[in-house]
């Protein structure tokens, strides 16, 4: 499906689609561009905050042209079109849509306090991991922490639910203090001398994160 393959857990914003040249009509916004050098055209119509439609047209007739979606169609003419279609739909997302990945509260209270204490974004670095986000210092370009989805069994919980985490960087005689599996887990995906993961399930208080969310800051301070 269209959402699935470019736009998922991905939200539209309205800023971008009409920098990129999308029109509003009606809360629908619509755009147009040419591929196969002008002879067939790509029309995405978008309503917020994800809603995606997508069809190429024959520039010539204005009918639509529909072989580019069946996956045994085969050979160069419909496998051109194919590329170029996806390659715009490719372009939409990366700069018109924003990642929607974390749907906890507590998860969007870390990454509102990382926005406005240090003008941070979770990074999405990892094509196969789009789960996965980072933040970095904008003067070392170090990570001070991460925002991941993992199965409770990967931290030693019971059950294979999918729960937001948090991981964020400490020096390593701090860590015992820390590491009890209950609410503070050895750090996920990362160095266990440096880091320790956080459940973003409400176990630990917004509050009491915030505050090892600026300490991590400073512990990847360049020395």
């Amino acid at each position: 499906m269209l959402s699935e393959t470019f736009f998922k857990n991905k939200t539209a914003s309205a800023e971008k689609l009409l920098a990129f040249g999308f029109a509003e009509k009606n809360a629908v916004y619509s755009y147009s561009a040419p591929i196969c050098g002008g002879d067939f055209t790509v029309e995405v119509t978008v309503v917020l905050p994800c809603s995606v439609a997508a069809k190429v047209k024959d520039s010539a007739f204005g009918e639509e042209y529909v072989l580019h979606l069946v996956a045994d169609a085969k050979g160069a003419f419909v496998g051109k079109i194919r590329e170029e279609y996806e390659a715009v739909l490719t372009e939409i997302s990366k700069k018109c849509f924003e990642h929607d990945v974390f749907k906890t509260d507590y998860a969007k209270l870390c990454i509102e306090h990382v926005r406005e204490r240090y003008g941070a974004e979770p990074e999405y670095l990892w094509e196969k991991f789009p789960n996965n986000a980072v933040w970095r210092r904008a003067d070392n370009k170090k990570w001070f922490g991460a925002i991941l989805t993992v199965a409770k069994n990967k931290l030693g919980l019971e059950g294979d639910e999918i729960i937001e985490i948090i991981d964020l960087r400490t020096e390593p005689e701090n860590l015992p203090e820390f590491i009890d599996g209950k609410h503070f887990f050895p750090g996920y995906h990362m160095n266990k001398k440096h880091w320790f993961t956080i459940c973003l399930d409400g176990s630990v208080p917004a509050e009491e994160i915030y505050e090892l969310i600026d300490k991590s800051f400073e512990t990847a301070k360049k020395k």
